[in-house]
């Protein structure tokens, strides 16, 4: 048996994980801590407390050395588009501003006044969104943020940086930030001098596999561990999931479920046209050299949010408790649009369900149970929406959609995605991001690990 560690961050919940990996590619794992991931707000700004996620990150790995087991390496994946500043003398020039900061809104428009959208998407394939790091690159270079910054990392190459010492600018997470041409896999100097920033403040380009470095002696020091080696993984999380997608060819279709839904297909090269701008896909970058074309669709952000607003009011429920709710209260008859700007950060996330379906005449959610439901509904309305779009762009015939990521538990969710969608729904594995991360670090395939996934077929 080998150990690999996977730290696995989500823009919700982070984890440490032990994976343990048999000569005959079967693997375990063992969740050595779990924390939360919020973000700070402080004066009307969105941050990542990123010292109190290491800190966390420590923790986990403390727990691993207890285990008292030889690990081979530590990988880390994590949300898209986030980056943070360092200074010349190493230190990290504050927490990273969340993607969720409303302050790059305006810095869009701004943006697309200087280079027009469509010449944005067309060098870099990917989707218009307001939080694009792009835009917000270009808000923290115009207000003088990046003043005093020598080198800028996305946030799994700032953890690996943290543990190691030594900086990188790994592929995948890099193809989130609408700031490299995904043909020549480098950054576009026209978008960063539009930015106002130089392309010396952006590490080496490395790809998934790369031996970062060794954990410091402080690091060592700390937790108890040797001198691990840190190894650029597939950095975007939904590149490592993607990765263990248990999918027997590549006539498939994927969704990758949790706090945001990301549907799409693998393909061998940037797909960049008219048709894809018009209706606004990605081109980012897979663990083994494909293309992931997708769709980004708000998620689960829109229930954890409406969850928490129920908490502070007193009222707490568990998964099971919403699913057995929300298949009482039977379906709506209309739902609303989750990638609606209006669910993007509100205040107070029912009332902003509630006042869409008014606003066009719709009855709106009278009790928990029915906002439930309609959640859900519109969840799997607009998966089939976006499974729509792919048959017609697809080189291929979609044979199946593959669900995965810690949403591929919601069984009555798939059911409602597989009715919807009118397709084969396999879910599975929920762990997906995390196993996408180990299989890299193990140097396994996805053929190799075909058999010993299980998975659910609705």
């Amino acid at each position: 048996m080998k150990y690999f560690v996977a730290i696995d961050l989500g823009a919700t919940s982070g984890r440490v994980i032990l994976a343990g990996v048999t000569e005959d590619k079967k693997v375990t794992m063992d969740v050595m801590h779990r924390f939360p991931t919020p973000m700070v707000e402080t004066d009307g700004k969105f941050f990542w407390n990123i010292d109190n996620i290491f800190e966390n990150i420590l923790t986990g790995l403390e727990a691993v050395a207890r285990k008292g087991v030889e690990v081979e390496s530590i990988g880390i994946d994590t949300w898209g588009v986030d980056f943070v500043g360092v200074k010349p003398d190493g230190s990290l020039k504050g927490f990273p501003r969340s993607y969720r900061d409303p302050y790059s809104f305006e810095a869009q428009d701004a943006f697309l006044s200087a280079m027009s959208s469509r010449e944005l998407y067309e060098r870099t394939g990917i989707q218009i969104m307001n939080f694009n790091s792009v835009f917000h690159l270009y808000a923290q270079s115009r207000a003088g943020d990046l003043d005093g910054v020598d080198k800028i990392l996305f946030m799994p190459d700032a953890i690996s940086y943290m543990l190691t010492g030594n900086m990188v600018c790994e592929y995948t997470i890099l193809s989130t930030s609408a700031l490299m041409n995904p043909r020549t896999k480098e950054i576009d100097s026209d978008i960063l001098d539009v930015c106002g920033v130089d392309s010396g403040k952006f590490p080496a380009l490395v790809y998934p596999g790369h031996t970062v470095g060794t954990l410091t002696g402080r690091i060592q020091g700390m937790t108890g561990l040797g001198p691990v080696p840190v190894v650029a993984v597939a950095g975007h999380d939904t590149a490592s999931v993607v990765a263990a997608v248990p999918a027997e060819d590549g006539h498939f279709a994927y969704l990758s479920s949790g706090t945001w839904s990301l549907m799409g297909i693998e393909v061998p090269a940037p797909v960049i046209n008219d048709r894809m701008y018009g209706l606004n896909f990605t081109n980012e970058g897979g663990a083994d050299g494909t293309i992931r074309l997708l769709k980004n669709i708000t998620g689960m952000w829109i229930l954890e949010q409406c969850l928490a607003r129920m908490r502070s009011e007193g009222r707490d429920y568990s998964f099971p408790e919403i699913t057995a709710m929300a298949e009482a209260a039977g379906a709506p008859e209309h739902v609303f649009n989750p990638d609606d700007p209006c669910f993007a950060s509100p205040s107070d996330m029912p009332q902003a369900i509630c006042s869409y379906m008014r606003e066009r005449g719709w009855d709106a959610p009278e009790d928990d149970a029915q906002l439930f439901r309609l959640i859900y509904d519109s969840l799997a309305s607009r998966y089939a929406e976006v499974f729509g779009m792919l048959k017609t762009i697809a080189p291929f015939e979609i044979t199946a959609l593959h669900i995965v990521g810690g949403g591929s538990r919601n069984a009555f969710l798939n059911s409602l995605t597989a009715k919807a969608c009118g397709v084969k729904v396999t879910a599975g594995p929920a762990e997906g991001t995390a196993l996408g991360n180990v299989m890299v670090q193990a140097g396994i395939t996805r053929q190799e690990i075909l058999e010993s996934i299980e998975t659910t077929t609705f």
